[in-house]
């Protein structure tokens, strides 16, 4: 597995409708995690590898990024403010949102207690 970029017609195929959908509703078929990032952060450019490696380590679950200066109309529909933000989207429920860099450690907590609920 590999981290995937994401565009809006993308996200709104794969993950949700922002444009039509007046209520949540995942369109996935695996859990996901998504990084908002940019080409130029460097928090976002320290966290990559460590996305990279969860990727393979959950096949289970897949990891997107979205640029944000090239996809702002996402970033702004869940209101973006700083970057890195990341957004764990279990199957069932809501996605959960965390601010700022996390690291390996940081990353499996978040995945198991918002994504698998353990």
């Amino acid at each position: 597995m590999a981290v995937h970029s994401l565009t809006k017609s993308e996200f709104i195929e794969k993950i949700y409708n922002i444009d039509s959908e007046n209520k949540y509703k995942f369109l996935g078929d695996k859990p996901a995690v998504i990084d908002f990032n940019t080409l130029w952060c460097m928090p976002c450019k320290t966290v990559a590898p460590i996305l990279d490696e969860l990727s393979t380590e959950y096949e289970n679950i897949d990891f997107y990024k979205i640029d944000i200066d090239t996809e702002n109309e996402l970033a702004a529909a869940f209101s973006v403010q700083s970057i890195p933000t990341f957004l764990f989207i279990p199957k069932e429920g809501q996605p959960i949102m965390a601010n700022g860099a996390m690291n390996k450690e940081g990353f499996r907590s978040a995945i198991n207690e918002i994504i698998k609920g353990e």
